[in-house]
């Protein structure tokens, strides 16, 4: 017989050497490949603009009509349209309605978050987590909307590209320099290979890809997005195909390479693809097009297509939020949408805002606004405001970080930034573009002010990789700009020290070098992170304290606290403790913050953070679908573990055919003389021998060892904190379970179970179906019969990678595992199974983690090896 609360068994294939390297080290050399790739496209575009001057570009903009910048402006509103119809396409392929109005303001603000953080619909998942979550939507149905928009914009990008490629390979061969047979033979290969994908996908039909079950979506399906897909990048290359200047490139060529930068700039990582994207279309146009002008409409572009729908969501939020206050009828539509993205919003607009001041800081201030600002304010107040904002554009970049995990301190930050900011713009170069924009932050900030109440130090942060190198492209950004702008000005030690009105050469040389020293500081600062070290075993004072909260609640499996292996966290208010291990660098957690509901998120943020901190990794093991939304939040992701087995002891009835085989084995259980009887912890220690001989028996018949962290071991201090339900016959013990039971006699659940070599043939099915009775004859109204592994994976359709390993492995690792079997077994009772979860710190694989968390309950590899 199987424990009912059983761990994942991982295997792993050996790998070589250098794949294992690699993989081990893959954030670090994605991050630093992410950096090299942004240092080369800078260097690139540098060189591809050695004829133009910053001035040239200046004019080239001002020359730009208004009625071109009102067409941008109109495609770019197309395009988030269509973008929107993505997530109602894929809500409708998996068969989920929800209201319009709040799905459309997901989309957008995912879409406009993803055009500052990474491009379009790859982007944005932890947003649709965020929002969708709060509207009804399951983990597993977010996930495969998040799956349908990745692929779909993949798939889409492709199909579009090849057939413009085709129609324009003349033209493209001339831009590019490549043969137009190799461009169409290209193009259709691409375009065969779609097209053979829509054809296995007919009529929704399912396909077969090494054991992996697929169900594609149907023609009708299929179509819908490409059309989508196509009028998206249609448009989208509209809003910037306006603004260039009268040029004899067709809109189609114009289409093809516009395409191909997007797709480039996805691939490369970089945030919303800076520097890519313009390289390459400089790169491709930049021989049939004034390049000052060209130059000039790319950055109006990214003025209207992704500056402008940030500020809009932003703008969106503080509508909704006066709405609110207002108790205006609209803002419940949106409400419940709004509590969940208002976070990662304005922390997009805090990064968007921050780099803004950095990149003017090295930008000449015009002449006429220098004339002005000279006449009423000396110069050392002028120097002083232009450095210092330089300055407050880098801590909004790091307060950013703070504000997408909702942190108090981030938000004082961020306001005191924004708010100096603002005045300094009128101080520095009455800059009115900036100070609008930093005024909208500022009020989204103040009445959104309720969202950031965890008290965490802003400071006492570190920095993870991916956020480091982001600072580190802004600031190569911003090299770029200064060397681009300055490139006539010969340089000479005298520049750092000459201090005019019309100096704007050394004013920007003081800002780049104070934000470059600050920026390498704050890198060092975190990735130095402090030694690991392991926080103070349990104490007897702490497990009084735990063994109190968790009789208060329901959760009878947070028993496991007394066996004393695992150190526990308490909430600030002491009325909630979460239990977790260390293994290696992982900090494991084990199941849901146990205590108060309202303190859960807090618990989870903590966790994290405290694992950081001390420069490990933070998993969440077991975790409900209740608390995915708040794993999400703290920039977890989350695979499915499994389902657990939970049996309605109110409804639980032997009579009739249902449960006619439990029922069988009560008879025959009776009437091979066994007798049940549930033992209270203080009558245990009487017959401890007895379950000690039965406990030696079954380890040795089964030639296994003790387990921990997530099953108890058989240590006489803690089966003697328990009730114990013990099976005789003729007076001798020859099976027993450890029941988990709370003072609220709500849920019950069992943890040890073990039964004799020589016991009655299914004894351990009689000793279950007795204790379920008397459990029910007690008031309990539950009883959790503990989890399935992998369970429930295996047919679903979009499914993340490791939900098709998982299934897999289900369906054909019973060499490794009873994974069929201990679902069976739990399937007797007729249960209700809900899904468990592992949440993962991103950057971490769900691998390695699984595999501490294997070693944790095992003792190490010892005991992975011996069972």
């Amino acid at each position: 017989m199987t424990q009912p609360h059983s761990q994942a068994v991982q295997t792993e294939t050996p790998r070589h050497p250098i794949i294992a390297l690699i993989a081990r080290f893959r954030l670090y050399l994605t991050s630093a490949a992410m950096l090299v790739v942004c240092v080369m496209m800078a260097v690139a575009i540098y060189r591809l603009t050695n004829e133009v001057r910053y001035d040239e570009v200046v004019d080239a903009l001002k020359d730009t009509s208004w009625r071109a910048i009102a067409l941008a402006m109109l495609f770019t509103a197309l395009s988030f349209a269509s973008l929107i119809y993505y997530d109602l396409n894929a809500l409708e392929y998996i068969g989920r309605k929800l209201p319009t109005l709040p799905v459309a303001v997901t989309a957008f603000s995912a879409y406009a978050i993803g055009n500052t953080a990474g491009f379009g619909a790859l982007s944005g998942g932890a947003i649709r987590f965020r929002a969708y979550s709060r509207l009804g939507l399951s983990p597993e149905d977010v996930a495969r909307v998040i799956a349908f928009v990745t692929f779909a914009f993949g798939l889409g990008l492709l199909a579009v590209s090849a057939i413009a490629a085709l129609v324009t390979a003349p033209r493209l061969a001339d831009i590019t320099g490549l043969d137009p047979f190799y461009l169409r033979t290209g193009a259709v290969v691409v375009l065969v290979v779609l097209a053979g994908l829509l054809f296995a996908g007919r009529n929704g039909r399912t396909i077969h890809v090494m054991r992996i079950r697929l169900r594609l979506p149907d023609t009708l399906t299929s179509s819908r997005q490409f059309l989508i897909t196509a009028l998206d990048l249609a448009v989208s290359a509209s809003a910037l195909y306006v603004l260039l200047p009268e040029t004899h490139i067709g809109w189609p060529s114009f289409f093809a390479v516009y395409a191909t930068a997007v797709g480039l700039g996805v691939l490369s990582h970089v945030p919303a693809g800076l520097g890519v994207f313009e390289a390459v279309i400089l790169g491709a146009l930049g021989g049939t097009v004034s390049l000052d002008q060209l130059l000039g409409s790319i950055v109006l572009y990214r003025m209207v297509y992704h500056v402008l729908p940030l500020t809009i969501a932003i703008i969106s939020i503080v509508v909704s939020e006066a709405r609110a206050l207002a108790r205006h009828p609209l803002a419940g539509d949106i409400g419940n949408v709004a509590v969940r993205i208002s976070p990662p919003l304005l922390s997009a607009f805090a990064l968007m805002l921050g780099a803004m001041l950095i990149f003017s800081s090295v930008t000449p201030t015009p002449d006429g606004d220098l004339d002005i600002v000279s006449s009423f304010l000396p110069l050392p107040v002028v120097e002083s405001a232009h450095f210092l904002s330089s300055l407050l554009g880098l801590a909004l970049v790091i307060s950013s970080r703070g504000l997408a995990q909702r942190l108090d301190g981030a938000w004082w930050v961020a306001l005191v930034s924004a708010s100096l900011a603002f005045a300094f713009a009128f101080m520095r170069a009455l800059a009115l573009g900036e100070a609008t924009f930093l005024g909208i932050f500022v009020v989204a900030l103040l009445l959104n002010a309720g969202r950031f109440r965890r008290p965490a130090s802003l400071f006492g942060q570190v920095l993870s990789l991916p956020w480091v190198m982001a600072m580190l492209v802004i600031l190569a950004g911003a090299t770029t700009i200064l060397l681009f702008v300055y490139r006539d000005v010969d340089y000479s030690r005298q520049l750092w020290w000459q201090f005019e009105f019309f100096g704007e050469a050394p004013r920007g040389l003081r800002a780049l070098l104070g934000v470059s020293i600050l920026s390498f500081a704050i890198a060092a600062f975190s990735l130095l992170r402090p030694a690991f070290h392991h926080p103070e075993p349990l104490t007897p004072e702490d497990l009084e304290k735990a063994v109190a909260i968790l009789e208060g609640q329901d959760n009878a499996d947070a028993n496991l606290v007394r066996m004393g292996d695992k150190r526990v966290m308490f909430s600030d208010s002491g009325r909630s403790f979460l239990m977790f291990g260390i293994q290696g660098r992982s900090w494991i957690s084990l199941a849901d913050p146990v205590g108060d509901p309202d303190e859960r998120a807090e618990m989870i943020w903590r966790f994290v953070e405290r694992a950081r901190g001390a420069g490990g990794r933070a998993v969440l093991y077991q975790v409900s679908p209740d608390l995915l939304s708040f794993c999400a939040d703290a920039g977890l992701r989350a695979f499915k573990l499994g389902e657990m087995a939970l049996v309605d002891l109110e409804n639980f009835d032997l009579k009739g055919g249902k449960l006619a085989g439990l029922r069988q084995a009560l008879n025959k259980g009776r009437r091979d003389g066994l007798e049940f009887s549930v033992l209270e912890p203080s009558d245990v220690a009487s017959v401890m021998p007895e379950l000690k001989a039965v406990s030696d028996g079954w380890l040795a018949h089964h030639e296994t060892r003790e387990k921990g962290f997530s099953l108890g071991a058989f240590e006489e201090d803690y089966v003697s904190s328990l009730p114990v339900a013990v099976l005789r016959k003729e007076g001798r013990i020859v099976a027993f379970a450890t029941v988990f039971v709370t003072a609220k006699r709500s849920e019950g659940s069992v943890d040890i179970m073990r039964f004799a070599p020589d016991a009655p043939r299914g004894a351990m099915d009689f000793l279950f179906v007795s204790l379920l009775e008397h459990l029910k004859n007690a008031g309990y109204t539950s009883f959790n019969l503990g989890m399935a592994p992998l369970s429930g994976m295996s047919k679903r359709e979009m499914a993340p990678v490791w939900d098709r390993i998982g299934g897999t492995l289900y369906e054909h690792g019973e060499r490794f595992y009873n994974f069929k079997g201990l679902r069976a077994f739990k399937s007797k009772f007729h249960p209700q199974w809900q899904s468990r979860y592992m949440a993962v710190a991103g950057g971490t694989g769900v691998v390695l983690a699984l595999m501490d968390v294997t070693l944790l309950i095992s003792g190490g590899v010892r005991g992975v090896v011996g069972k």
